[in-house]
Parts: structure tokens; C-alpha cells; sequence
């Protein structure tokens, strides 16, 4: 493969992962604050509440549906043309979401963001595509380093531009809470041009697409048949559900409690972003060296007890970039690692199975998520990460109740 399709590659993960970091905050202040005037200015708390975690939600259960179709596709119509349909999917989903911003339209909004997180599949076919242009396990493992390089300034870079792009201090008027959308609507159209010019498919077989509505269930249904899987998954739903409502409500929490808008947000974003990438990148070998798998994720689970408690209860708005820090320092460590225990617990011929049964529970579990911690957040805005204390504290209990076995243990070691 080519300098220029694995740059290409790099760029559509770093879009794909920019659409998070830039747009959660973003929508936060839209929803959350009365000065932005996309809703009535008499719109109660509690409903702004409700109607966050309504838009949030759609986005992970559009993703949650359209991860399955998505591979599929890249299998029948090839890698590039999948990425063509995922990168057009985002530039109308951009669309209709700048559209609701000069509207004020909440059903547009959420009708924009369900499109983006149903093409949202580019990582994974990005990767399919990395390891299609390997020669040899060395080339595919560098390869894959080059996919987390593109994720980590993903998730750095999408709040930083947000922020830049929305400051009136540093871009005068022409900074709006639209402009970020600008911005990334002109990203996508460069990872487009990028993808149609530098990268070829260099995998010739195809696989006739059958669309089929059980898919969406038939992959979690499967997980009866596999024993090693069916006890890891439990903890690994309750870690995720952990995971992501402590990350979707970050950004709201923030200007609820504190009064933070964009650029609050958009730092706990950044803080997120490099913690993940620095632990992710650097420490996942040298701690599963020094460390066994079992060490690891039961240090991540107490971590998220005792951050979820340090975030909640923090006496400052600054000091709660602390607990935000660690939560994700010790999770980019310990995620990687159960997906190496759901990878060994499965033959070769079910990694692809495996790998999308994690993403769906991710996905689904952002869904669920997002829509119940909205209405919760209307009581208290605590209530949330009361969950993500509860689940970690239940993901430890899980791990002692359901983690034994000389097969299980074998895995952990």
C-alpha cells in the first residue's frame, strides 16, 4: 500500500473521530445554554435535560444499527465505495445539522445526527483496508499503530477546533457555534477528495450483500454459543456502560455545575483525548508485561469508582479535569485489554463476530445511556455518574462472581 492511501486511511479515522470531540460541547452549549437561542428561552432545565440526551442517544442507536450493515457493505461494494457511502452519509449529516443550527429545529437536528452515527463505520473498514494492504503480521501490527495515531489526534483535534472555531476572541464574529460544523463539513469533503483520487482497493472478492433486519440482534444472540465470551461479556457491558455515560455527559455536567461552555467542554474533550492517546499508544504493552489482564481491569474499575465520586463531588470546575484525566488514562489501558480477552477467547474464524459484538454493546450501551442519564440529569445532575459508580462497583462484583474456571483464568493470566 502506497505513503499517500495510508495518509488518505489516516485522515478518514481522524474525520471520523473529530465528529465526537467537536460536536458533543458544541451541541451541550446549543441545548443547555438560553443565550445560544436554539431553544425557547423558557424552555426549563429539566427539558433541555431530556432534549440532550435525546440527540446524543439517537446518534449511539443509529450507530448501534448501522455498524452491521456498514461491514457488510464493505464486503459486497469494496472498501472504497464503503468509505464513499460513510464519508456522504457524514457530509449530509453535517448538512442537516448546520440547516437545524440557522432553522432552530430540533427534529432536524436529531434527524442529522442519526444519519451520521448510521455511516459512522469508518474505522473499522479504514482498518479492514490496512490489513487488506499488509504483507506480512509485522507490516498489519504497524499498520493497525498508524489507525490509533489517526484516532488519538481524532479525538484531540475535534475538540480543539471546535473550541478555536467557536471563540469570538480568537475569529471575531466570524466565530458562531455553526462554524465548527462548517468546519468539519469541509474536512469530510477533503477526505472524500482523498479517498476518490489516492486510495485503490487492493481486495478483488466480494461477498453479495443480503439484507437481512435479524442482523442487528443475530451477532448478540450468537454469544450463547460461545461460553468464554458469554462470561466476559457481563463485565465488559457493565465496564462500557461505565465508560460511556461518564463520557457523554462530561460536557453537560460541566456547564451545569460550573457554567462552562464551549471551550470547558471542549478542554475536558482535549484532556480525554490525550490521556487516551498517551496511555493507549505507550502503556498497553509495558502493563500487560508487568501486569496480568485480571490486575488491569479490575485497577480501571476501582479508578472509575473513585473518579466517577472525584468528578461528581469536585469542589471546583478545574479541579474536575482531574478525575476526567485518570478515568481515561487507566481506561486506554484496560479497554484494549478486554478486547484482547474477547479476541483469545474466540478462533480466528470469529474475530471479525467478536470484534462487532464489542462495538454493538459500545454503541448500544451509548444509546441507552444517553437517553436515561437525560431524563436523570432533569432531578440531579449527579445522576449519572451515580450509574457510573454503580456499574463499576457491579462490573467488580462481576468479575469476582462470574471470572472463574481454569479456561477463564487461563485468559486473564
Amino acid at each position: 500500500m502506497s505513503k499517500i492511501a495510508k495518509i488518505t486511511l489516516l485522515f478518514v479515522v481522524f474525520v471520523d473521530l473529530i465528529g465526537q470531540g467537536l460536536v458533543f460541547p458544541i451541541i451541550n452549549s446549543l441545548i443547555m445554554e438560553t443565550k445560544s437561542g436554539f431553544l425557547p428561552a423558557s424552555t426549563a432545565a429539566g427539558t433541555r435535560h431530556l432534549y440532550y440526551g435525546l440527540v446524543i442517544g439517537c446518534f449511539f442507536l443509529s450507530w448501534f444499527l448501522g455498524v452491521v450493515y456498514v461491514s457488510k457493505v464493505s464486503d459486497s461494494i469494496g472498501r472504497k465505495n464503503a468509505l464513499l457511502v460513510c464519508l456522504s452519509g457524514a457530509l449530509v449529516g453535517y448538512a442537516l445539522t448546520i440547516a437545524a443550527l440557522y432553522l432552530n429545529s430540533l427534529l432536524l437536528l436529531i434527524i442529522g445526527r442519526s444519519i451520521t452515527g448510521f455511516t459512522a463505520g469508518n474505522q473499522p473498514i479504514a482498518q479492514a483496508a490496512m490489513i487488506d494492504g499488509s504483507t506480512d503480521a509485522a507490516d498489519r501490527d504497524r499498520n493497525m499503530g498508524y489507525i490509533i495515531t489517526g484516532v488519538s489526534f481524532g479525538l484531540v483535534g475535534g475538540p480543539i477546533i471546535g473550541a478555536v472555531l467557536s471563540d469570538t476572541a480568537l475569529l471575531g464574529s466570524f466565530a458562531t457555534l455553526k462554524t465548527p460544523f462548517y468546519g468539519a463539513f469541509v474536512l469530510v469533503l477533503i477526505a472524500i477528495f482523498l479517498v476518490t483520487f489516492f486510495f485503490k482497493d487492493l481486495r478483488t472478492e466480494r461477498t453479495a450483500f443480503v439484507f437481512r433486519p435479524r442482523d442487528v440482534t443475530d451477532s448478540l444472540i450468537a454469544v450463547r454459543e460461545h461460553p468464554l465470551v458469554l462470561k466476559i461479556l457481563p463485565v465488559y457491558a457493565l465496564f462500557m456502560i461505565a465508560n460511556v455515560t461518564f463520557y457523554v455527559f462530561v460536557d453537560n455536567f460541566l456547564t451545569s455545575a460550573w457554567g462552562y461552555g464551549v471551550i470547558g467542554g471542549s478542554m475536558a474533550m482535549v484532556v480525554i483525548g490525550i490521556a487516551l492517546a498517551f496511555s493507549s499508544t505507550f502503556l498497553v504493552k509495558p502493563a500487560q508485561e508487568r501486569f496480568s489482564k485480571h490486575q488491569i481491569i479490575y485497577t480501571s474499575l476501582v479508578v472509575m469508582v473513585i473518579c466517577g465520586l472525584g468528578f461528581a463531588f469536585s469542589p471546583s470546575g478545574i479541579l474536575s479535569y482531574i478525575p476526567v484525566f485518570f478515568f481515561y488514562f487507566f481506561f486506554g489501558v484496560s479497554y484494549p485489554t478486554l478486547l484482547g480477552l474477547f479476541s483469545s477467547a474466540v478462533s480466528e474464524t470469529d474475530q471479525g463476530w467478536v470484534m462487532g459484538v464489542t462495538t454493538a454493546v459500545f454503541c448500544l450501551a451509548g444509546g441507552v445511556m444517553s437517553l436515561i442519564g437525560g431524563g436523570l440529569m432533569s432531578f440531579d445532575i449527579r445522576l449519572p455518574y451515580y450509574i457510573v459508580i454503580a456499574t463499576a462497583l457491579l462490573g467488580l462484583i462481576g468479575m469476582h462472581m462470574r471470572w472463574k474456571g481454569k479456561e477463564i483464568k487461563a485468559l486473564l493470566a
